[in-house]
C-alpha cells in the first residue's frame, strides 16, 4: 500500500513539474514577444521618425507704423501687395488685420490699414475677405504693429533637437552595436524640405497634367516628317560622330 501511494506521488509531482516547465516557457516566449515589439516600434528610417505632416498654418506680415506718419513706404506696399497675391493662391480663411488701439502711434495705424485694405483689395481681395481687429500690447515697451495674418495649408516637421538617447558607447543606447541611426538623424532634412515646398499637396499625390502646346507640337511633327536622312552606303543610327 505504501509502495502504491509512492508511485501515485511520484505521478502527482512529475505532472505538477510538467506543468510548472510549460508555465515558465511560456512566460519567457511573453517576456521576449514583448521585448520585441517595443524594439521594432521604434522606425529605423528617419522619413518614419521624422514624418512631414500636412495642417493649417498662419501666415503673418508685419507692418510697422511710426507715431507721427500714416501710410505705408514703398517696400512696406509691396509687401502688401505680394501678401494679397499669396492670399488668393493659398489662403483657407479670412484676411485678419489686428491693428493697434490706445497706443501712440493709433491714429497713424488707423490711417495704414485703410490703405492696406485699399491695396489689397487692388489684388482681388473681396472686402469681406479682410477683418479689422484692434488690440491692446501686452508690454506697453513693445513697439505696436499692424499685424496681418491668414491660414493656409502647409508642411511641418519637427520639433528637432530631440535626444531621448545616448549615441555613445552606453548600455542605454540599444542601436549602437547594430550602428542604427540615432533619433534627430534626418530631422533637420525633413523640417526644410516642409519649409521649401511651394504646394504641399505635391508631397501627398502628383499634379495634373497640363495640356499640350499644339502649335509647337505641330512644328515638332512637321519637321520629324519632312526631314531626310542623309543616304550612306551603310546603316546607322545617327549621323554624329564616326
Amino acid at each position: 500500500m505504501i509502495s502504491m501511494l509512492s508511485a501515485r506521488g511520484r505521478r502527482s509531482l512529475g505532472v505538477a513539474a510538467a506543468i510548472a516547465a510549460v508555465s515558465v516557457s511560456l512566460g519567457a516566449c511573453t517576456h521576449t514577444s514583448r521585448t520585441e515589439d517595443v524594439t521594432a516600434s521604434i522606425p529605423l528610417d528617419y522619413r518614419q521618425r521624422h514624418p512631414i505632416a500636412i495642417q493649417e498654418a498662419d501666415r503673418s506680415l508685419v507692418v510697422f507704423v511710426g507715431n507721427g506718419r500714416g501710410g505705408l513706404t514703398s517696400p512696406q506696399r509691396s509687401d502688401v501687395l505680394a501678401f494679397g497675391r499669396d492670399w488668393l493662391r493659398e489662403g483657407t480663411g479670412s484676411i485678419i488685420a489686428e491693428v493697434p488701439s490706445g497706443t501712440l502711434n493709433a491714429r497713424a495705424a488707423g490711417e495704414t490699414v485703410r490703405e492696406i485694405q485699399s491695396l489689397l483689395a487692388g489684388t482681388g481681395v473681396p472686402p469681406r475677405g479682410v477683418i479689422v481687429k484692434p488690440y491692446h500690447p501686452a508690454d506697453p515697451r513693445t513697439f505696436a504693429a499692424i499685424r496681418l495674418l491668414y491660414p493656409k495649408v502647409a508642411a511641418v516637421a519637427g520639433p528637432c533637437g530631440l535626444w531621448p538617447e545616448d549615441i555613445g558607447p552606453s548600455i542605454k543606447n540599444k542601436g549602437y552595436l547594430d550602428n542604427r541611426q540615432y533619433w534627430n538623424f534626418g530631422c533637420a532634412n525633413q523640417r526644410n524640405l516642409a519649409a521649401m515646398v511651394d504646394n504641399p499637396s505635391d508631397l501627398v499625390q502628383p499634379r495634373a497634367e497640363t495640356p499640350p502646346y499644339t502649335a509647337r507640337r505641330a512644328v515638332t511633327f512637321d519637321t520629324y516628317r519632312t526631314t531626310k536622312p542623309p543616304l550612306t552606303d551603310k546603316a546607322q543610327l545617327s549621323n554624329v560622330g564616326p
